[in-house]
């Protein structure tokens, strides 16, 4: 069975390694991986992330925002949105994880 994009990374990053997004350490729970350019448009390359960070970014942007503007870590943190969001998740320990709400304006793009 194929994974789905929230299912955790089976092995566990570097115990250092920090979350491209928010810069917390990833810890060894709730992790999954991001592709910056959507699989959907054939990216390949893909990074731990925290889940709840990952959650963020696809309830925030469609895969076609995701590769036209916010294929960086650097686009997707200078969003509003994202950097409200990483203001609010640093203050959580690493393996901190809660349902993300989709946006309802997303479906409508």
């Amino acid at each position: 069975m194929p994974k789905r994009r929230s299912e955790p990374v089976e092995s566990s990053p570097l115990p250092d390694a920090l979350c491209p997004l928010c810069g917390r350490a990833l810890g060894s729970v709730n992790i999954d991986r991001h592709h910056l350019v959507p699989k959907t448009f054939k990216g390949k390359e893909q990074f731990p992330i925290h889940k709840i960070c990952h959650r963020k970014i696809h309830s925030a942007f469609t895969e076609r925002e995701l590769l036209q503007a916010y294929h960086t870590w650097e686009a997707l943190r200078g969003h509003d949105a994202i950097r409200a969001f990483i203001d609010w998740v640093a203050k959580k320990p690493p393996g901190f994880y809660t349902r993300t709400d989709t946006s309802n304006k997303k479906k409508f793009r």
